[in-house]
């Protein structure tokens, strides 16, 4: 981006609708590390990977065994691998760079979310979130699942249960539990129906602090800033939290093994919530207090500055916009369509949004032209004005005075080699061998449009002036000719990939 010419009072954040994606139905979606590429999950199955450079397709990924929804796509931190989860209660591992298989399993319960550890660059261990028991660790290379602990008294029983308490008649509450891994996988915090956050080593599975909500309402989203040092979570009461990290980044589980020393109450819950006041403290609240709308999907932005999240409500798409102060900067409205998942860029200023209908809208900036930026003693004029030139604006200098000693060493070399450190990645994100693009797939053309356009092309070439009958008939249905009343598409076996839009006028309201 162009960093030091934008307009710092413009903000950066998106304000309309630059573009739309189109590929079946799409139903969730996951930038990779750099976001160069986009993955989206659709509803007959397949995982479609974009150039979101180029906003074209680079890769498609489709199971034979399974053609049921795409429920959660994530991948892996050096983008070599993707986690696919269906609604088939299956979850597949896929290496994005061959399209191969690499693992699949299936559990008991649809998961409706399921992130890789962090800490590997090839990742066999994810965290899966079904749909209606507890969270769980899935070892793709011993086959071997893990369920975590959700409440205390699971603890007390001495192993966390595979499924909640349920209801008289037996059937399964509809609260699924939030996971997330924090930024180098060593811990799980865990949002419960109980209004906690748990934090679990999720290699003893075991409780290792509780960190209670205000209200004690259900946990639905909890998710880790990228640099790892603050928390989001999204509840049943409408307001969306964010808790600070104060847990060191790195050994984060050691540092919790000296807090549980140093906090020796004899009451095992009055203990864990001493640990837990310790390691997360409450930062910022968020709520729409006029609406009071549920939250969907939200998430900070790829530098932490920025909160976002959509509104659950049916009909509209609405994006809100924090800064980290709490204070409301921006609300975004789409279409007509319920928004069902939204992705901020990791470095640009950039929100990708799924509609209900399988659309991917992309918010952008709408930059607008400030030529003061440029140079400092540039004057922007609203109309024409008279120019009236200075006494010695044009008087001649004499060379001697113009020549000033210059503190530039013409003889130090100059390193054109060294790759200076992007700032937005810290020291512990991996960048050898990261797959940052992927070679595009073309697809080979239809024979019947071939075969049209040779026949109008062969008789315009003895010298006919108009098209043959079926040249006409495909120029009219948008094959071959392309007018202005209609934007270009590709084509791919009768399925358009992507087509322009126009800005969203209502994009700007606010």
């Amino acid at each position: 981006m162009n960093a030091p010419i934008i307009d710092p009072l413009q903000g950066d954040f998106p304000e309309v609708i630059e573009e739309y994606l189109e590929h079946g139905v799409m139903k969730c979606i996951a930038f990779n590390r750099r976001g160069t590429l986009l993955a989206a999950g659709c509803s007959d199955g397949s995982c479609v990977i974009w150039d979101f450079e180029t906003r074209g397709i680079a890769k498609e990924f489709r199971d034979k065994d399974s053609v049921a929804a795409i429920t959660s796509v994530c991948w892996s931190k050096n983008g070599h691998r993707i986690l696919v989860a269906a609604a088939d209660k299956s979850l597949t591992l896929w290496d994005v760079v061959t399209g191969e298989k690499i693992a699949r399993t299936t559990l008991q319960q649809t998961p409706l979310q399921a992130r890789l550890h962090p800490g590997s660059s090839t990742p066999s261990i994810c965290l899966a979130c079904p749909l209606s028991s507890a969270p769980m660790i899935v070892d793709f290379d011993t086959t071997t699942t893990t369920v975590l602990p959700v409440s205390l008294s699971d603890m007390a029983n001495g192993v966390a249960p595979p499924s909640r308490n349920k209801f008289s008649d037996g059937s399964a509450p509809f609260t699924p539990t939030a996971a997330c891994f924090n930024k180098y996988g060593d811990l799980v915090y865990v949002g419960n129906s109980k209004g906690e956050i748990l934090i679990i080593d999720h290699k003893s599975i075991k409780i290792r602090g509780i960190v209670p909500i205000p209200g004690s309402a259900v946990i639905k989203n909890i998710i880790f800033s990228r640099n790892g040092q603050y928390l989001l979570t999204n509840s049943n009461d409408r307001t969306i939290r964010i808790y600070e990290n104060l847990l060191p980044l790195k050994h984060g589980l050691k540092a919790l093994d000296e807090l549980n020393h140093e906090c020796a109450e004899e009451d095992e819950v009055e203990k864990l919530r001493a640990v837990g006041s310790r390691c997360l403290a409450l930062f910022r609240e968020f709520q729409d207090s006029i609406t009071k709308v549920h939250w969907k999907a939200p998430c900070f932005s790829g530098d932490g500055e920025w909160v976002v999240g959509g509104s659950a409500s049916k009909g509209e798409h609405k994006i809100y916009i924090w800064d980290k102060a709490g204070h409301l900067v921006k609300i975004l409205e789409g279409p007509k369509e319920a928004l069902i998942d939204l992705a901020w860029h990791p470095v640009h200023p950039v929100v990708v949004s799924v509609s209900l209908t399988g659309l991917v809208y992309i918010w952008a900036k709408d930059y607008t032209e400030n030529w003061s930026a440029f140079a400092p003693d540039f004057k922007e004029l609203e109309e024409n004005e008279e120019y009236v030139e200075r006494e010695d604006e044009f008087d001649l200098v004499p060379e001697a005075e113009k020549v000033k000693d210059s503190d530039i060493n013409e003889d130090e070399e100059i390193d054109i080699v060294t790759v200076e450190k992007d700032s937005a990645f810290s020291d512990s994100d991996m960048s050898q061998n990261e797959i940052r693009f992927l070679p595009a797939d073309p697809s080979p053309d239809i024979p019947e449009l071939q075969d049209a356009h040779v026949l109008s092309t062969s008789k315009l070439g003895h010298g006919s002036q108009s098209l043959s009958p079926l040249s006409e008939e495909a120029g009219q249905n948008g094959h071959l000719t392309n007018h202005e009343s209609s934007p270009l598409e590709e084509d791919t076996g009768g399925t358009r990939l992507k087509r322009r839009r126009k800005s969203s006028e209502k994009g700007n309201a606010s």
